[in-house]
């Protein structure tokens, strides 16, 4: 078999391509690069399809966090919450605020912001200036949010949901957005709905954060464009990513619905595998399947063996944050955050994608 990549975007984007540049090319000939209708509608449908009352496109999705938390008031003297399994990026747009960054373990079930752990270090001492937590939707899998929100009310925190991992993701019929005071998007590419570089957006259903958040991504502007209510950034949403994310939006149920089904499969191959451990559904859960993750018994050995068989892979994440170089200033050691460091040492993501051929799946169980 030929090599078999970890995602293949241009299969989903081969059929929709001349849609894709005729759009392109009307921009170009109206030179309509910054702002415009294609960011307002790309806004609103996308606000429809996340069932939230507002949406405020951004440059990414570090950038959405970072104005997330700018929205809430976070800043010097405050703490930040999020989980030790994830991208930097969740951790590193709370420095970039002024605030402090410390780390949560995960569920060793579900891989996300352990609920229970929220609570200890609320409770604790060190939880006195905590302003909020940042749960991550973790490969495409909400985390326990019903619990976490009312964890927040009672210690009268905020919750910013990073959803980078999560579009059209759904926990008891919700998307994100329904339980936290804000929710981040990224539309890096190989996210589940892609652009065509980087994009990101911040949606809430609180009209008075959804204003501070559209003036903090266009220099501080509510209506006019050279009168500032606030200091505000750059962080908008270029033109011509939104046009192409309206134009992807359109088929991203299709896809979501052809990665549910390819997943369905996995699981069904690995059901009599024993060297690994196929990930666990949350009750009432609606994952999207960003990732595949499987727990090795051995992924030194599978690693070898997908190498062998021209096998990409993906490892989500090797190094979790309180060991990372960045986090060295906080003093952590091994075994500080026992569940992170296990799926970090035995986690594999195995290729995925909405077009992906049944027999591809079925030769990497194989080589499992």
């Amino acid at each position: 078999m030929d090599n078999i990549p970890f995602n293949n975007l241009y299969e989903g984007i081969n059929p929709i391509y001349s849609e894709i540049m005729d759009k392109i090319g009307e921009l170009i000939k109206t030179a309509e690069f910054i702002g415009g209708k294609e960011v307002e509608l790309f806004e609103k449908e996308y606000a429809e399809w996340t069932h939230t009352k507002y949406v405020v496109g951004a440059s990414n999705g570090t950038d959405a966090i970072i104005i997330a938390l700018k929205a809430l008031g976070v800043g010097p003297g405050d703490k930040v919450l999020v989980p030790d399994n994830t991208f930097i990026a969740t951790a590193e747009a709370v420095t970039a605020v002024g605030a402090e960054v410390d780390f949560i373990d995960i569920e060793s079930d579900y891989y996300a912001m352990d609920p229970i752990q929220v609570e200890e270090y609320l409770k604790s001492t060190k939880g006195r200036n905590v302003k909020a937590i940042i749960p991550v939707h973790l490969y495409g899998q909400m985390a326990n949010m019903p619990v976490l929100r009312e964890i927040a009310d009672k210690y009268g925190i905020k919750v910013i949901e990073d959803s980078a991992q999560a579009h059209g993701s759904k926990l008891l019929g919700n998307q994100p957005g329904y339980w936290g005071d804000i929710a981040t998007y990224s539309f890096y590419p190989g996210k589940n709905l892609g652009a065509f570089g980087d994009a990101g957006a911040i949606a809430t259903n609180n009209p008075d954060l959804y204003k501070k958040c559209r003036m903090l991504v266009n220099h501080g502007r509510w209506h006019e464009k050279y009168t500032h209510e606030i200091e505000g950034y750059n962080m908008r949403l270029d033109t011509i990513q939104a046009a192409i994310l309206r134009i992807k939006l359109q088929y991203i149920d299709e896809w979501t619905q052809n990665r549910k089904e390819k997943v369905s499969k996995y699981l069904h191959l690995l059901a009599g595998i024993d060297s690994v451990i196929s990930p666990r559904v949350r009750r009432e859960a609606e994952p999207v399947w960003h990732i595949f993750p499987v727990l090795c018994k051995d992924r030194d050995s599978t690693i070898e063996r997908f190498k062998k068989a021209k096998i990409s892979y993906g490892i989500h994440y090797p190094v979790p944050l309180h060991l990372q170089p960045a986090y060295n200033y906080k003093s952590y050691r091994a075994n500080d955050y026992p569940v992170a460091e296990m799926i970090s040492s035995r986690e594999l993501s195995l290729p995925l994608w909405p077009e992906i051929n049944e027999d591809i799946l079925k030769y990497i169980t194989e080589c499992l």
